[in-house]
């Protein structure tokens, strides 16, 4: 699938590119084979300078991956700046739908070309930017590339404390599910 985000709305968006933007999404640019094939062209032919890795499910179904690939034709690529908007973000169609004002620190940062990324400052950083060679060296000329810790903080519970608590849930739940057959046994069915 490819649609056409025109110059015009990138602009009244406040995203001021000076290039066509698309969003390809195919089994073809995902897997290996014609996909490898595909993205060594566009690395090669094309100045794939922006990836902004959506959420999973935003789209469509959970777990689908949407990319947005920002590229102008006639240069060859040299470096590919990534902003990670999918580790550890949710957003749904139904319930916390994905507004333009989400997209506010990657406009920023597409705008500055500045890293936010660094690995003992700020590892949580969503942007940062890769040498196209080392994306030509990835198994597959991969462009799924993650370096943000997916979680957050660790959780500094103990194995034992860690027990307790799941111990303390089930006995809630089961507390929780009894009082709710109590209801349900005066309710006749039709």
């Amino acid at each position: 699938m490819v649609v056409n985000y025109t110059l015009e709305q990138s602009i009244a968006d406040g995203v001021n590119v000076e290039c066509r933007t698309y969003r390809i999404k195919t089994r073809e640019t995902e897997e290996g084979g014609a996909g490898e094939t595909i993205r060594k062209k566009l690395l090669t032919d094309f100045n794939l300078h922006t990836i902004l890795r959506l959420p999973t499910g935003i789209f469509y179904a959970q777990g689908v991956k949407a990319n947005v690939l920002f590229f102008t034709k006639g240069q060859p690529t040299k470096e590919v700046w990534f902003y990670d908007y999918r580790t550890d973000v949710k957003h749904t169609l139904a319930t916390n739908k994905l507004e333009r004002h989400h997209l506010d620190d990657f406009v920023s940062c597409y705008n500055n070309r500045v890293e936010t990324y660094d690995a003992e400052n700020n590892p949580q950083g969503r942007w940062r930017k890769y040498p196209v060679e080392d994306i030509l060296a990835r198994d597959k000329t991969s462009l799924d590339i993650t370096w943000i810790k997916q979680g957050g903080e660790e959780d500094g519970r103990t194995l034992a404390e860690l027990m307790a608590d799941i111990k303390e849930k089930s006995r809630t739940i089961s507390a929780a599910v009894a009082e709710l057959e109590k209801l349900l046994a005066n309710i006749k069915e039709n």
